[in-house]
């Protein structure tokens, strides 16, 4: 999808996680995400991790206290890896920025990020 000019957006990369085949998710690391026009006065991203190809699997996720650091290193918080039975799948990252720590409202802004696991 292509992404407007000022509009919320992230790339991120799988990073040095454990190849991983066989349904059997680890417990690794979150990737390094590089963030873009984030929502002016926000406090907390959260970023949920959804297998497209098998999406009642919950891959989980975690947040971030957003302190305006556009890169978010590897450790800021643990999910279950990609590890796709039999072939690739489609995972979506997504992040949504809030102007408070809440569970209900203060959602500012949402961005996507879709890579294939494995991509080769």
């Amino acid at each position: 999808t292509p992404v407007m000019a000022n509009e919320f957006s992230f790339s991120f990369e799988w990073g040095d996680i454990p190849l991983c085949t066989s349904g059997h998710p680890n417990i690794v690391k979150n990737p390094k995400f590089v963030l873009s026009n984030v929502p002016e006065h926000t406090k907390v991203i959260s970023f949920r991790l959804k297998d497209l190809d098998a999406p009642s699997y919950d891959h989980g996720g975690g947040k971030i206290t957003y302190s305006g650091n556009n890169e978010i290193e590897p450790g800021a918080f643990t999910y279950k890896s990609p590890c796709p039975p039999g072939g690739s799948h489609r995972y979506v990252w997504t992040a949504t920025a809030k102007e408070k720590d809440s569970f209900f409202g203060g959602t500012i802004g949402k961005a996507k990020a879709m890579k294939l696991y494995p991509n080769k």
